[in-house]
Protein backbone atom coordinates (compact mmCIF):
# COMPACT_ATOMS: atom_id res chain seq x y z
CA UNK A 1 0.00 0.00 0.00
CA UNK A 2 1.07 3.60 -0.56
CA UNK A 3 2.13 5.09 2.77
CA UNK A 4 0.88 8.51 1.61
CA UNK A 5 -2.67 7.19 1.43
CA UNK A 6 -4.17 5.81 4.62
CA UNK A 7 -7.52 4.95 6.15
CA UNK A 8 -7.46 5.17 9.93
CA UNK A 9 -8.54 2.29 12.14
CA UNK A 10 -7.65 -0.55 9.77
CA UNK A 11 -4.74 -2.98 9.68
CA UNK A 12 -2.54 -3.03 6.59
CA UNK A 13 -3.97 -6.40 5.54
CA UNK A 14 -7.54 -5.08 5.85
CA UNK A 15 -7.23 -2.09 3.52
CA UNK A 16 -9.02 -2.44 0.19
CA UNK A 17 -7.84 -0.62 -2.93
CA UNK A 18 -10.60 1.17 -4.82
CA UNK A 19 -9.30 -0.41 -8.04
CA UNK A 20 -10.05 -3.85 -6.59
CA UNK A 21 -13.78 -3.15 -6.73
CA UNK A 22 -13.98 -3.38 -10.52
CA UNK A 23 -11.65 -6.39 -10.60
CA UNK A 24 -13.69 -8.28 -8.00
CA UNK A 25 -17.04 -7.37 -9.55
CA UNK A 26 -15.79 -8.59 -12.93
CA UNK A 27 -14.19 -11.76 -11.53
CA UNK A 28 -13.26 -12.51 -7.89
CA UNK A 29 -10.59 -14.96 -9.06
CA UNK A 30 -8.94 -12.33 -11.27
CA UNK A 31 -8.86 -9.95 -8.32
CA UNK A 32 -7.24 -12.58 -6.11
CA UNK A 33 -4.64 -13.61 -8.68
CA UNK A 34 -3.56 -9.98 -9.08
CA UNK A 35 -3.62 -8.91 -5.44
CA UNK A 36 -2.86 -12.15 -3.58
CA UNK A 37 -0.66 -14.04 -6.03
CA UNK A 38 0.90 -10.97 -7.72
CA UNK A 39 0.03 -12.43 -11.12
CA UNK A 40 -0.17 -9.92 -13.94
CA UNK A 41 0.06 -10.72 -17.63
CA UNK A 42 -0.05 -8.10 -20.37
CA UNK A 43 -2.40 -8.18 -23.31
CA UNK A 44 -3.62 -5.53 -25.74
CA UNK A 45 -6.25 -4.33 -23.28
CA UNK A 46 -3.85 -3.83 -20.35
CA UNK A 47 -1.29 -2.10 -22.57
CA UNK A 48 -3.95 0.31 -23.82
CA UNK A 49 -4.94 0.93 -20.21
CA UNK A 50 -1.38 1.85 -19.23
CA UNK A 51 -1.14 4.33 -22.12
CA UNK A 52 -4.46 5.96 -21.23
CA UNK A 53 -3.52 6.36 -17.56
CA UNK A 54 -0.10 7.89 -18.20
CA UNK A 55 -1.56 11.39 -18.24
CA UNK A 56 -4.19 10.81 -15.54
CA UNK A 57 -1.63 9.24 -13.18
CA UNK A 58 0.50 12.38 -13.07
CA UNK A 59 -0.60 14.43 -10.02
CA UNK A 60 -1.62 17.94 -11.00
CA UNK A 61 -4.09 20.68 -10.20
CA UNK A 62 -5.50 23.23 -12.63
CA UNK A 63 -8.45 25.52 -13.31
CA UNK A 64 -10.21 25.02 -16.66
CA UNK A 65 -13.14 27.28 -17.58
CA UNK A 66 -13.49 28.18 -13.93
CA UNK A 67 -13.62 24.55 -12.76
CA UNK A 68 -10.94 23.10 -10.48
CA UNK A 69 -9.52 19.80 -11.78
CA UNK A 70 -7.36 17.43 -9.74
CA UNK A 71 -5.50 14.52 -11.35
CA UNK A 72 -4.27 11.39 -9.54
CA UNK A 73 -5.99 12.58 -6.37
CA UNK A 74 -5.40 10.35 -3.31
CA UNK A 75 -8.74 9.21 -1.86
CA UNK A 76 -9.73 7.17 1.18
CA UNK A 77 -12.57 6.19 3.48
CA UNK A 78 -11.92 5.59 7.18
CA UNK A 79 -15.41 4.12 7.50
CA UNK A 80 -14.96 1.49 4.79
CA UNK A 81 -11.20 0.98 4.91
CA UNK A 82 -10.88 2.03 1.26
CA UNK A 83 -7.79 3.67 -0.26
CA UNK A 84 -6.71 4.61 -3.76
CA UNK A 85 -6.37 7.35 -6.32
CA UNK A 86 -8.98 8.95 -8.54
CA UNK A 87 -7.85 9.52 -12.14
CA UNK A 88 -9.55 12.89 -12.34
CA UNK A 89 -11.80 14.78 -9.94
CA UNK A 90 -13.56 17.90 -11.18
CA UNK A 91 -15.18 20.36 -8.78
CA UNK A 92 -18.14 22.02 -10.55
CA UNK A 93 -19.87 24.25 -7.99
CA UNK A 94 -17.37 22.93 -5.44
CA UNK A 95 -18.82 19.39 -5.44
CA UNK A 96 -16.38 16.55 -6.31
CA UNK A 97 -17.15 14.84 -9.62
CA UNK A 98 -14.87 11.81 -10.23
CA UNK A 99 -14.00 10.87 -13.82
CA UNK A 100 -12.58 7.38 -14.31
CA UNK A 101 -10.47 6.84 -17.45
CA UNK A 102 -10.92 3.67 -19.54
CA UNK A 103 -9.08 2.66 -22.69
CA UNK A 104 -11.93 1.21 -24.73
CA UNK A 105 -15.09 2.56 -26.30
CA UNK A 106 -18.23 3.72 -24.55
CA UNK A 107 -19.91 0.83 -22.75
CA UNK A 108 -22.43 0.31 -19.98
CA UNK A 109 -20.69 -2.17 -17.72
CA UNK A 110 -21.77 -2.19 -14.10
CA UNK A 111 -18.24 -3.16 -12.95
CA UNK A 112 -16.98 0.26 -14.01
CA UNK A 113 -19.92 1.96 -12.34
CA UNK A 114 -19.15 0.26 -9.04
CA UNK A 115 -15.56 1.53 -9.17
CA UNK A 116 -16.89 5.06 -9.68
CA UNK A 117 -19.23 4.47 -6.75
CA UNK A 118 -16.26 3.45 -4.59
CA UNK A 119 -14.55 6.72 -5.47
CA UNK A 120 -17.71 8.64 -4.61
CA UNK A 121 -18.01 6.95 -1.20
CA UNK A 122 -14.45 8.06 -0.43
CA UNK A 123 -14.95 11.61 -1.70
CA UNK A 124 -18.21 12.03 0.23
CA UNK A 125 -16.42 11.20 3.45
CA UNK A 126 -13.37 13.32 2.65
CA UNK A 127 -15.31 16.44 1.65
CA UNK A 128 -18.36 15.92 3.91
CA UNK A 129 -20.86 16.27 1.08
CA UNK A 130 -23.40 14.24 -0.89
CA UNK A 131 -22.34 13.20 -4.40
CA UNK A 132 -24.92 11.79 -6.78
CA UNK A 133 -22.88 11.24 -9.92
CA UNK A 134 -19.53 10.76 -11.58
CA UNK A 135 -18.40 9.80 -15.07
CA UNK A 136 -16.34 7.37 -17.14
CA UNK A 137 -14.22 8.72 -20.00
CA UNK A 138 -13.53 6.25 -22.82
CA UNK A 139 -10.28 7.08 -24.56
CA UNK A 140 -10.89 5.13 -27.78
CA UNK A 141 -14.18 6.90 -28.56
CA UNK A 142 -13.31 10.14 -26.72
CA UNK A 143 -16.75 9.97 -25.10
CA UNK A 144 -17.82 10.44 -21.51
CA UNK A 145 -20.62 8.44 -19.87
CA UNK A 146 -22.21 9.92 -16.79
CA UNK A 147 -22.96 7.52 -13.95
CA UNK A 148 -25.86 8.32 -11.63
CA UNK A 149 -25.09 6.50 -8.40
CA UNK A 150 -28.11 4.72 -6.95
CA UNK A 151 -28.65 3.10 -3.56
CA UNK A 152 -28.19 -0.25 -5.30
CA UNK A 153 -24.73 0.87 -6.50
CA UNK A 154 -23.85 1.90 -2.96
CA UNK A 155 -25.07 -1.30 -1.32
CA UNK A 156 -23.35 -3.53 -3.89
CA UNK A 157 -20.09 -1.61 -3.61
CA UNK A 158 -20.08 -1.80 0.19
CA UNK A 159 -20.82 -5.54 0.04
CA UNK A 160 -18.00 -6.09 -2.48
CA UNK A 161 -15.57 -4.20 -0.22
CA UNK A 162 -16.50 -6.55 2.64
CA UNK A 163 -16.01 -9.63 0.44
CA UNK A 164 -12.65 -8.37 -0.81
CA UNK A 165 -11.50 -7.80 2.78
CA UNK A 166 -12.47 -11.36 3.69
CA UNK A 167 -10.53 -12.62 0.67
CA UNK A 168 -7.45 -10.59 1.59
CA UNK A 169 -7.51 -11.73 5.22
CA UNK A 170 -8.11 -15.39 4.35
CA UNK A 171 -5.53 -15.35 1.54
CA UNK A 172 -7.79 -17.72 -0.36
CA UNK A 173 -8.04 -17.59 -4.16
CA UNK A 174 -11.65 -18.17 -5.34
CA UNK A 175 -12.28 -21.07 -7.72
CA UNK A 176 -12.44 -20.57 -11.49
CA UNK A 177 -15.69 -20.27 -13.42
CA UNK A 178 -15.17 -20.44 -17.15
CA UNK A 179 -17.41 -18.19 -19.26
CA UNK A 180 -17.17 -15.90 -22.30
CA UNK A 181 -15.49 -13.01 -20.46
CA UNK A 182 -12.49 -15.27 -19.79
CA UNK A 183 -11.47 -15.04 -23.46
CA UNK A 184 -10.57 -11.35 -23.07
CA UNK A 185 -8.88 -11.65 -19.67
CA UNK A 186 -5.12 -11.06 -19.62
CA UNK A 187 -4.77 -13.73 -16.92
CA UNK A 188 -6.40 -16.60 -18.82
CA UNK A 189 -3.09 -18.47 -19.21
CA UNK A 190 -2.33 -18.13 -15.49
CA UNK A 191 -5.89 -18.78 -14.33
CA UNK A 192 -6.57 -21.77 -16.60
CA UNK A 193 -10.37 -21.56 -16.20
CA UNK A 194 -10.95 -24.37 -18.71
CA UNK A 195 -8.72 -26.70 -16.70
CA UNK A 196 -9.76 -25.84 -13.14
CA UNK A 197 -13.39 -26.37 -12.17
CA UNK A 198 -15.47 -24.57 -9.57
CA UNK A 199 -14.14 -26.78 -6.76
CA UNK A 200 -10.57 -25.78 -7.57
CA UNK A 201 -9.76 -29.34 -8.74
CA UNK A 202 -8.25 -29.98 -12.15
CA UNK A 203 -10.35 -31.32 -14.98
CA UNK A 204 -7.35 -32.77 -16.82
CA UNK A 205 -8.30 -36.37 -16.05
CA UNK A 206 -11.84 -35.72 -17.29
CA UNK A 207 -10.51 -34.17 -20.49
CA UNK A 208 -8.19 -37.12 -21.09
CA UNK A 209 -11.04 -39.54 -20.51
CA UNK A 210 -13.22 -37.70 -22.99
CA UNK A 211 -10.45 -37.90 -25.59
CA UNK A 212 -10.47 -41.67 -25.40
CA UNK A 213 -14.20 -42.17 -24.89
CA UNK A 214 -15.56 -44.61 -27.42
CA UNK A 215 -12.07 -45.86 -28.26
CA UNK A 216 -12.92 -49.39 -27.10
CA UNK A 217 -15.53 -49.69 -29.84
CA UNK A 218 -12.82 -49.27 -32.47
CA UNK A 219 -10.49 -51.87 -31.05
CA UNK A 220 -10.00 -55.20 -32.91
Amino acid sequence: MNDDIAAKGWGEEELVLVSMIEHYSYCPRQCALIHLENVFDENVYTIRGHIVHEHADEPSSEIVDGIRIERALPIWSDKLGLVGKADVVEFPDGIPYPVEYKSGRKKGRVHEELQVCGQILCLEEMFACKIDKGAIFYFASKKRREVMVTMDHRNRTIQIVKEIRCMLCSQQVPPAHFDRKCQHCSLIDSCLPEVVDSTGQTNISKQISSMFSGAEDDRI
